[in-house]
């Protein structure tokens, strides 16, 4: 039986009906979150995990996001799919992400490539890794299939998004936002009429074009789609089927729909979360070193634009058993400023400036180190006398004493990989060829 038929009679318009939809849309629906990409803007970051596997906001990982949303929305049969380097991400789930009870049929499955359909290929693209799983897919039984990135950080409640669809009866429904026209070029764009009906899809365009009436804003893609079930199981068929395609969403199967009249475009400003500030809802694809740098150092401004805190609509994650972070004065009795700092569990401070910085786990700065706007990564050791500025230092380094980063453009250009804007990022691989020359 379908959901309109379980809840027929109360009437289109009834407040009864809609409540009814949104509480048992989650329970008929399979999520499928799509973590194999690389993240190669991520430059050195990814070179041993895939994007959706790297670090953020202090304790986490940016698919923790994705995941805490389908949680929280009521989704809790999850399957994520993963190719680039699945380790890290593996492992993370494995331990942080296996409290759901299959009793209850809750489960988050892990899908990497298997050739499953085809052994001459891996996944070739977004459409044909849920293809190459469609068996799978099918065995769930799901009504509705939601398909995910697993590599932005935003919050966002699904069950609103999938009565969107299911009120609209709309072949396929869209998530979208307004972003800055030419940060558009990395995403799917999309004009879209008064009933909000896509008229149009552009995958990464060099020239986005912009929202009418709106010459720097695009409306872009966030990669979010709802299906019913039976019409996405048709759709990746004809796909497969279709040699001329890259068997994928952005590129194929979304401009097909939009052409055939049934995408529907949903703002993420009808089911962000909180609900306060939809106004201006959060969403980052910190996809470049620049963006990554710039999100997390949002999180120890004043007034962070996403709110980690909120305990009604918590960030899961896996955390190890740390004690607490621990400031101790130097040797002369100076004890040092904080300002600004998101400080994790594990952490030692001893006598040093550091203002608007973000350290993860086990992060140990030894005395007399100044330290601003940087992101510092888990188990990095900064030794004595250290002055850093606008870095983002990955895991497992240990700097020198009295190493100088961020002061030099040439310097850092020289010995790290240094952005436009200045951001230096600093590998542990990096470090040991300073070493060993």
């Amino acid at each position: 039986m379908s959901i309109l038929e379980a809840v027929g009679g109360l009437g289109p318009d009834s407040a009864v009906e809609r409540v009814v939809l949104a509480r048992e849309l989650p329970k008929r629906t399979i999520a499928l979150v799509l973590a194999g990409g690389r993240g190669s803007r991520l430059m050195d970051l990814t070179d041993r995990r895939a994007k959706p596997a790297v670090y953020f906001g202090g304790k986490f990982r940016i698919i923790d996001f994705t995941l805490s949303n389908c949680i929280n929305s009521g989704i809790r049969r999850i399957g994520v799919l993963t190719q680039y380097k699945s380790h890290s991400l593996l492992r993370h789930l494995q331990r942080g992400w296996s409290f759901l009870r299959g009793e209850q049929n809750e489960f988050i499955d892990l899908l990497p490539a298997q050739q499953r359909v085809n052994e001459a290929f891996w996944y070739r693209g977004t459409a044909d890794a849920i293809t190459q799983n469609i068996d799978i897919l099918r065995a769930y039984e799901p009504e509705y299939i939601l398909v995910l990135a697993g590599d932005h950080i935003y919050k966002q409640d699904y069950s609103l998004m999938l009565l969107d669809h299911v009120e609209s009866k709309a072949k396929v429904t869209v998530g979208c936002i307004e972003v800055p026209r030419m940060e558009a070029t990395a995403l799917g764009v999309m004009h879209v009429d008064e009933r909000r009906r896509i008229t149009d899809f552009l995958e990464k365009p060099k020239d986005p074009p912009a929202i009418p009436g709106k010459p720097d804003r695009a409306l872009g893609s966030m990669g979010i789609y709802v299906f019913d079930a039976e019409y996405l199981y048709q759709l990746l068929e004809q796909d497969g089927a279709d040699d001329s395609s890259e068997h994928d969403f952005g590129k194929n199967l979304i401009p097909k729909i939009v052409r055939d009249g049934g995408a529907l475009a949903h703002p993420l400003n009808l089911s962000s979360i909180p609900a306060s500030t939809r106004h201006r809802p959060y969403w980052r694809d910190v996809g470049t070193v620049d963006a990554f740098w710039a999100a997390n150092l949002d999180l120890a401004s004043d007034l962070p634009e996403l709110n980690l805190y909120d305990r009604n609509w918590p960030v899961w994650t896996y955390q190890e058993q740390l004690p607490p972070a621990k400031f101790v004065p130097d040797e002369r009795g100076l004890n040092g400023e904080t300002s600004n700092v998101l400080v994790s569990g594990g952490c030692i401070v001893v006598g040093s400036n550091i203002r608007r910085a973000v350290l993860f786990s086990n992060v140990k700065v030894d005395a007399c180190c100044t330290i601003h706007e940087a992101v510092i990564m888990p188990d990095t050791t900064i030794s004595r006398g250290c002055r850093l500025s606008k870095v983002v230092i990955d895991r497992g380094c240990k700097l020198p004493e009295g190493a100088v980063i961020g002061e030099n453009a040439d310097e850092d250009s020289r010995r790290f990989y240094r952005t436009e804007s200045g951001v230096v990022l600093v590998t542990k691989e990096m470090l040991d060829k300073l070493q060993a020359t």
